[in-house]
């Protein structure tokens, strides 16, 4: 790595070629879903109808306030539907999908596919 953090595309010492790197690849990901978590919860909730907080902080092995700032960023984006109910005197919050949040996952993993592919490919 060059000074300052910069990477130079340098040919290997066997003389092949450098792969050829798409530099829009990287900022055309939607940053919303791209972050670990973030991407975890909506893949949870594509597979599943509704998961309740409980669920889904299990499913995720995250802490209370981890799963609520990315769940609430996901629902700042439009991405998923917070519910708040009361089973007896118990809050219940549940989570569903937006078809928003469909449709850009959908999005996400067709930009995310051809990205892999290359790269088993090399």
């Amino acid at each position: 790595m060059a000074r300052g953090g910069v990477a130079r595309n340098r040919a290997p010492l066997d003389g092949a070629r450098p792969a050829p790197v798409a530099p829009h690849a990287a900022a055309d990901l939607d940053r919303v879903i791209h972050e670990r978590m973030r991407l975890g919860i909506v893949s949870a909730l594509a597979v599943n109808e509704k998961l309740g907080f409980v669920e889904l902080k299990r499913l995720m092995n995250t802490s209370d306030g981890n799963l609520s700032v990315h769940a609430r960023r996901l629902e700042e984006a439009g991405y998923l539907v917070c519910d708040k109910s009361f089973a007896g005197r118990v809050p219940r919050t549940e989570y569903r999908l937006t078809e928003a949040g469909r449709r850009a996952l959908e999005r996400y993993l067709v930009h995310m596919e051809p990205l892999i592919r290359d790269t088993r490919e090399r």
